[in-house]
């Protein structure tokens, strides 16, 4: 419960140095006809145990449903140490570490958290993180513009990238004259065709959006696109999920050169879903493009006394004061799921985050022969993927939705309204925190859904 630390004394005090009889007095202004003397529709207060009671209960109501929808978000055990030290008091209200000898612990940790990114992504610089994926997919097409300086303002979008995402790429970057050109893969094969782009005119532009798995669990041919858009001219921004590099390539190998940008959503690190966030966007990029990268860098340094030391560097806080000439507007930091990121991979370290990579796939596959199994259910997309697939039914996604939620089942989710082409699409996720029986229960009851 909040502390409050004024006595009535304390108010009393308070109330003759400004020389105000009564609290009252401050709200003179407010005309008596708009004033009312007791809110008559709220109860009486609870006390400290009975408010946790009603809280409980109301939670309970939610229940504990058995879930195989990713799409962005995905439910991972995350080791019990790791909320307990995020929120403690040294963590959870540290503000902003511009006093860099009030912030030390706060400095390393930041700097530990862009280690990690560098050496997943497998490129020079990251950030101090960012909103969430969306915008960190927007910045990132933003910083390849001021990375061209001049050229087409134009960018390639696949549809397989996030529907969210693309919708708040082309929010942000429209009105600053970026055309966003969407190429549609739903319909060929899940996944960009580097043979058919090559025959493609798709005229100058900028950059070339490439996602990693894309948003159907499709792995892209990142080697060939990466070295396309280079050939074109034109930078290659890699949309990652984090727990997917533990085993797949990194960014900065892709192709002869490497991608040149990295971003994604970094909610698969130790982040619990919490009814849609809040998560923390990545940004990472080649050392060439690092001025042009928004948000705080921390670097380590040493003092005059030759005692190692962290502090923000590149940080010309240029976001707060130049407006529409700044780096970004979007001046969100997420340390606090930083924080828990940070924790959560030094808990694991690289052998488990290969582990539980690992496993996701295992219980994919797993999960895909049960389906396949059922008559009428097949798998869209015959690529590889990593730990989601989209299914076809024989039956409407949405109905089917509903009708394993009365099971306490979230069956995954369903494409045909972000992508009408697709019908009865359903993307389905299991990662490791399903075990042989949740896969053998949403089979049987996705047997009898479709019946």
């Amino acid at each position: 419960m909040p502390f409050i630390p004024h006595s009535e004394a304390d108010v009393r005090a308070m109330l003759r140095t400004i020389g105000v009889a009564d609290i009252e007095d401050l709200f003179d202004e407010i005309p008596a006809t708009l004033r009312i003397d007791a809110l008559k529709q709220v109860p009486p207060g609870l006390s400290e145990m009975e408010t946790t009671r009603l809280l409980k209960e109301r939670a309970a109501q939610d229940g504990t449903p058995l879930n195989f929808a990713g799409a962005g978000a995905y439910e991972h055990h995350i080791p019990a140490a790791v909320w307990p030290i995020v929120t403690r008091g040294e963590f959870y209200s540290a503000y902003t570490p511009y006093q860099a000898e009030a912030s030390q612990g706060t400095l390393q940790l930041i700097y530990e958290y862009q280690t990690m990114m560098t050496r997943l992504t497998g490129l020079d610089v990251s950030n101090a993180s960012l909103y969430d994926g969306a915008t960190a997919v927007a910045e990132a097409v933003l910083m390849a513009e001021r990375c061209a300086k001049k050229g087409p303002r134009r960018v390639l979008v696949p549809d397989s990238v996030h529907p969210a995402y693309r919708k708040t790429l082309k929010t942000i970057v429209g009105l600053q004259g970026i055309e966003v050109i969407e190429i549609e893969v739903a319909a060929r094969g899940g996944a960009l065709d580097p043979a058919w782009l090559k025959t493609q005119d798709f005229g100058a532009f900028t950059a070339l959006v490439i996602p990693q798995p894309n948003f159907f669990g499709v792995l892209e041919d990142v080697d060939a696109l990466t070295d396309w858009a280079h050939a074109q001219g034109a930078l290659a921004i890699a949309v990652i999920n984090p727990l997917a590099l533990a085993v797949l390539k990194a960014p900065g190998q892709w192709g002869t050169t490497g991608a040149d940008i990295a971003c994604g959503d970094g909610q698969p690190l130790g982040v619990p879903l919490s009814s849609g966030g809040p998560y923390f966007g990545i940004l990472a990029c080649k050392q060439e493009f690092v001025r042009q990268m928004p948000g705080r860098i921390v670097g380590r340094t040493t003092d005059i006394d030759g005692r190692e030391g962290f502090a923000l560097t590149l940080q010309a806080r240029e976001q707060h004061i130049r407006r529409a000439k700044a780096t970004s507007n979007i001046c969100t930091n997420q340390g606090l799921l930083v924080t828990a990121a940070t924790i959560h991979m030094a808990l694991l370290g690289p052998q488990g985050l290969q582990r539980v990579a690992a496993h996701s796939m295992r219980n994919t596959r797993a999960l895909r022969d049960r389906l396949v199994a059922i008559p009428g259910v097949r798998v869209l997309f015959a690529r590889p993927f990593f730990h989601e697939l989209v299914v076809m039914l024989p039956r409407p996604a949405s109905a089917i939705i509903e009708h394993l939620a009365r099971d306490n089942i979230i069956a995954g989710v369903a494409l045909g309204e972000d992508y009408p082409r697709l019908g009865d699409a359903l993307l389905v996720c299991a990662t490791e925190t399903k075990t042989a029986a949740d896969l053998d229960r949403f089979a049987a009851a996705l047997a009898a859904a479709t019946n």
